[in-house]
């Protein structure tokens, strides 16, 4: 789903340039202290800030910054300085330097104006992730540890933040409802990178806590799923059908995850299942995520594995036996031999159904039987050969060919009580054709000696 994370990049970015544009109160908030106070530094240190502050070109705001820094590295001042940083470096699209500054911010914690500490904080999480969303995929690797720790504190941040008194509980929580996504998402992405996936889908559980209906966060659980060691392969098929059934996907997702969820299904189950059969699993699985929020514990495919173990000394005696007998037996047993072809199959005939077009096969219909004793015990047919390619078929008949043998491919079957059977691509063993009978030879007819005269 590619365009979903390049979705998440560009949510980021926002995000980013939002933060960026807002620097400046922060820059101006020096200024603004109590005068009557002292001051935690020289009005020389702030009136070098000051020039900084005033300075609007990235370039030159940097030199200047660098040079106060230099000047003055214990400042007090230093909470207002790093914002400045970043801000010119994210005009320059420098990001690591964003991020830079932005930890550099961060770790003076307890030392930041208490009256605005937390929104600081945020602030400069907001940044150093929208930053670290920018980078290229080797230096997102290498910052991914960091990028998915500071998700989790920007979190604890952002929850240790108390409603003003005149803010409503709903519009508290909506006006967090951003950041609660975006550092979800970026430490779900930053996991994802360090082979987390545990840690990547707390982080997209904790979306979808407060976004239920969110087809990029499923589809991202299902990923996260089929990428663990060993794949669970049940839960990430079951996010990605949550993603398609969304009642918030667009037609392009459901265009794009649809036909890749179901060559995963076919995948897995080794590409030997019955394209019927596959299409009805997908509708189940769809309609069951589409109706259910979790996966139910007792819904499961079978795997190549399974079907490969289902086909292991696996005749046709033993197939119609256990189709016959129902259950989850028939089920695996169906799943591994649908599609199959067998030859050599015996039966009992009891009618030939004659093409009524030259294109239509001939329909044998046939009781399996493999003794005297079960052909003689046999009263109806329970199987129903179409036969292709072959004309002659068609003159079979019950009393001279009662027991006439076929190759074939299982197509589908009725279950018991009325069990049936149904074949396709059939051929009946050439010995057990009807024989062409021989036209007599005509015989020559018999010339007769010239009657010779008598000689004088």
């Amino acid at each position: 789903m590619n365009a979903t994370r390049r979705l998440a990049g560009l949510a980021a970015l926002a995000a980013l340039c939002l933060a960026l544009g807002a620097a400046g109160p922060i820059a101006q908030a020096a200024g603004g202290q109590d005068q009557g106070a002292k001051q935690p530094y020289t009005m020389a240190e702030y009136n070098s800030y000051k020039a900084c502050a005033d300075d609007k070109v990235p370039a030159s705001l940097i030199r200047c910054l660098d040079d106060f820094v230099s000047k003055y590295p214990n400042s007090a001042l230093l909470q207002y300085v790093y914002p400045l940083y970043y801000q010119a470096y994210g005009a320059q699209k420098n990001y690591a330097k964003v991020i830079e500054n932005a930890d550099k911010l961060i770790a003076i914690g307890d030392k930041l104006d208490a009256a605005t500490r937390s929104q600081t904080l945020l602030q400069a999480y907001n940044i150093r992730e929208g930053a670290w969303t920018t980078l290229p995929a080797a230096e997102q690797t290498a910052g991914a540890a960091a990028a998915r720790d500071a998700a989790s504190a920007a979190l604890k941040v952002l929850d240790s933040i108390k409603k003003p008194d005149n803010v409503s509980d709903a519009d508290f929580q909506k006006s967090k409802l951003p950041y609660i996504v975006f550092f979800n998402n970026t430490g779900a992405q930053a996991a994802v990178r360090l082979k987390d996936f545990n840690g990547a889908l707390a982080f997209y559980k904790a979306i979808l806590a407060v976004n239920a209906d969110e087809p990029a966060t499923e589809y991202n659980m299902g990923k996260a799923y089929l990428d663990m060691a060993p794949p669970q392969t049940m839960d990430g098929y079951w996010h990605i059908a949550k993603a398609i059934t969304s009642k918030t996907a667009t037609d392009a997702q459901k265009k794009q995850l649809t036909p890749y969820l179901k060559k995963l299904i076919i995948a897995y189950q080794g590409g030997t299942v019955c394209d019927s059969l596959t299409d009805s699993e997908f509708n189940e699985l769809l309609q069951l995520a589409g109706s259910s929020a979790d996966r139910p514990e007792s819904y499961k495919l079978l795997s190549s594995a399974d079907l490969d173990a289902a086909r292991k000394d696996m005749t046709i005696a033993s197939v119609i036996t256990d189709l016959k007998a129902g259950g989850d037996k028939a089920k695996v047993t169906w799943f591994a031999s649908c599609g199959l072809e067998f030859p050599d199959v015996p039966g009992k005939l009891f009618e030939v159904i004659a093409p009524a077009t030259d294109t239509d096969p001939v329909i044998l219909k046939i009781a399996f039987v493999t003794s005297q004793a079960e052909f003689d015990a046999a009263t109806a047919p329970d199987m129903e050969v179409k036969v292709v390619g072959q004309p002659e078929a068609a003159k079979l008949n019950k009393d001279d060919n009662p027991a006439p043998r076929f190759t074939g491919t299982l197509a589908s079957y009725d279950p018991a009580p009325a069990f049936l059977l149904h074949w396709e691509k059939g051929k009946v063993n050439a010995d057990d054709l009807p024989k062409e009978k021989e036209k007599p030879v005509k015989k020559p007819p018999v010339r007769r000696p010239a009657h010779k005269k008598p000689s004088q």
